[in-house]
């Protein structure tokens, strides 16, 4: 089971129009977002590319399921559904931050007092369909995996990149990084 890196733009062309969940922009607006963020920060190739692909999962699984939009009343697992498609493609430092992006997210609750605060509604509801805040132990054994940082600060861009109308580079330009990072 693989994409090909054109049939992974045109799922994030056609499928990304559709709503993000419950947020304020779409499924490409968020990915775009979360690339640019991660751009502009400095990271690496791999780790833009996994910025842009972290829920691609959430496009396969509607895909599948010929859904309209996504199904927030459960966890789709998304953080899983595309790592069949993408591992023929892409080494470890692309598909392992995606794969931790949700307990990263699970961390962040446990290890900073305000991250939860500053969720949005939706991602708060998420969090608990995913099993909540880790605890101490839980933690621990999520940051000392490979990638476990990368996947810390893929999170962050997950979260700030929800904003309606925010202008970023188009797909074209980050498509670009699949060149550089596909094995």
């Amino acid at each position: 089971m693989s994409l090909t890196l054109s049939a992974i733009s045109e799922l994030l062309q056609d499928n990304g129009q559709k709503q993000y969940g419950m947020e304020a922009v779409n499924q490409l607006e968020h990915a775009l977002q979360c690339a640019d963020l991660a751009e502009q920060a400095g990271e690496t190739p791999a780790s833009i590319v996994a910025a842009l692909l972290h829920d691609l999962g959430h496009m396969l699984v509607a895909h599948q399921k010929g859904q309209q939009e996504m199904d927030t009343s459960k966890d789709d697992l998304h953080q899983f559904m595309a790592l069949p498609f993408l591992r023929p493609l892409f080494p470890d430092a692309v598909l392992e931050p995606i794969r931790m992006h949700v307990d990263a997210k699970r961390y962040l609750c446990l290890i900073d007092p305000g991250y939860w605060a500053d969720l949005s509604p939706a991602s708060k509801h998420s969090l608990e369909l995913q099993g909540g805040t880790f605890v101490e132990s839980e933690a621990k054994a999520f940051i000392q995996q490979p990638y476990a940082s990368e996947a810390v600060r893929l999170r962050r861009y997950d979260d700030l990149a929800k904003k309606p109308r925010k202008v970023t580079p188009p797909l074209s330009h980050f498509e670009s990084y699949f060149i550089q990072v596909a094995i």
